[in-house]
């Protein structure tokens, strides 16, 4: 496909040799924000070193990459570098693989199944609560990450994590995420196999972290064929793929999986909730709205599943908070192949930047769009806008798989920590996301712990 200078969309001039890659690399959510509302087009051309980028900012357009056409696009090179430490897992495999692995996952995740996570979630969400003590100052990002990995690993695994195991968990995950920025450098691939400390702290990370799960996967099958817990690891080592070999799981194949469900169900959740603590922190006639519907739907009991459709403030809450900070900021993916996208041509390669951060913050579909407001998420205002205006959780076939068990762990955790304590931000304390996979709270989210009543 010819393709002339004209024809290619408008974006910031580049410069040699490296491109936009710094000035990416130091801020990669002003920068992005930046040239969409400086290049008025749905596409805005970028530059990585030699690679070609285009900004998607259209809702529609998203839809075409993700769901339309979305064999002709492979995953993008930051989820190429996740496959470091997850593997071939659901997030980073491609293909047939991926749609077999998907299938056999799939069970643990409907409807019938995580509603009896549910009670686990509260009972979990309680513990948490009632350590904490009027006054106290928490970093609300630590506490959070060490309630969702709890969950994930009690419900979906069956284990019981130590608050030993918790913390190197942490730190581990930490380490791996810390180098994440480096995904854009064009000698990445030569820059990871150099003996570099940094190297040899991710290798130790992921091999403590492999060391857990190898552990797991042992004990289980030293339980025999015929037991099972009813968790997903139990699924997964019973299941058999009828419509393709007919075989199981590996224990490479379960611990890629176990790892990469382990940890995205523990980082978007913690990263969501901290987020949303924050922002009601900050906007007080919505929070004073939240826990009234929680004096009036629960009157001092522990929540529920069948609470869920009654605490639709929470819910709102909740889809307003992931839309300022959604936790997966970023989704990328590469052209397969020479085609045609939005009238531009777009070569084999050209990797496509579809941002929630900046598709969330597009004033053609969210008005005043740094202003929180749960009000947006009404069935009237979500039916006026292109469905692909709002994607904290990707969309097509490459969606999240554990979604429903998301919105469920959300709310059910806001409910059950926000009956016992009002939290508020500490004097002084910075707040500014730091985009590593997800979006983090770059120095904590320290918070001081007061009475709800």
């Amino acid at each position: 496909m010819a393709v002339s200078a004209a024809a290619l969309p408008a974006g910031p001039p580049a410069p040699p040799l490296v491109g936009h890659m710094l000035a990416f690399r130091r801020d990669p959510l002003g920068f992005l924000l930046r040239i969409a509302r400086e290049y008025p087009g749905e596409l805005v051309l970028f530059r990585q070193g030699p690679r070609t980028v285009y900004l998607v900012k259209h809702p529609d357009l998203v839809k075409e990459v993700l769901v339309t056409r979305q064999h002709e696009f492979t995953k993008s090179r930051a989820l190429q570098w996740a496959k470091l430490f997850l593997g071939e897992g659901l997030l980073t495999s491609e293909g047939e693989f991926h749609t077999r692995q998907r299938r056999l996952a799939q069970p643990a995740f409907h409807r019938q199944r995580i509603g009896g996570y549910a009670a686990e979630m509260v009972a979990l969400a309680g513990e948490a609560r009632e350590r904490w003590r009027a006054g106290d100052i928490v970093d609300l990002d630590v506490e959070m990450m060490k309630l969702t990995l709890a969950i994930a690993a009690r419900t979906l695994f069956g284990m019981d994590v130590t608050a030993a195991a918790a913390a190197d968990v942490r730190r581990d995950v930490s380490t791996i995420l810390g180098l994440f920025p480096r995904f854009s450098l064009p000698l990445f691939g030569l820059i990871q196999k150099l003996p570099l400390p940094s190297n040899t702290r991710f290798d130790r990370a992921v091999a403590r972290l492999d060391a857990l799960v190898y552990g797991l996967i042992a004990e289980r099958r030293a339980e025999g064929p015929g037991s099972s817990r009813g968790d997903l690891l139990s699924m997964l080592l019973r299941a058999q793929d009828e419509e393709g070999d007919g075989g199981g799981m590996t224990d490479c194949q379960l611990r890629e999986e176990v790892v990469t469900l382990l940890l995205a169900g523990r980082e978007t959740t913690s990263n969501a909730l901290t987020w949303t603590f924050y922002l009601l922190s900050q906007n007080l006639a919505a929070e004073e709205r939240w826990r009234q519907e929680l004096r009036d739907v629960l009157g001092g009991r522990p929540p529920a599943m069948d609470d869920l459709p009654a605490l639709s403030w929470t819910e709102k809450v909740l889809a307003e908070s992931m839309r300022l900070f959604p936790p997966a900021w970023g989704i990328g993916r590469r052209a397969a192949h020479d085609l045609v996208l939005g009238g531009y041509p777009v070569r084999e390669g050209t990797i496509l930047a579809l941002p929630p951060y900046v598709i969330h913050r597009d004033e053609r579909f969210w008005p005043d769009p740094l202003r929180f407001d749960p009000e947006r998420f009404t069935a009237e205002a979500k039916a006026a806008r292109p469905r692909f205006a709002y994607l904290p959780f990707g969309g097509g076939a490459r969606s999240c798989i554990g979604e429903p068990f998301a919105w469920m762990e959300g709310v059910l955790l806001l409910a059950t920590i926000g009956q016992r304590w009002r939290l508020r931000l500490a004097s002084g304390h910075p707040v500014e996301p730091q985009a590593l996979i997800t979006l983090r709270p770059r120095y904590g989210m320290r918070m001081r712990v007061e009475p709800a009543a």
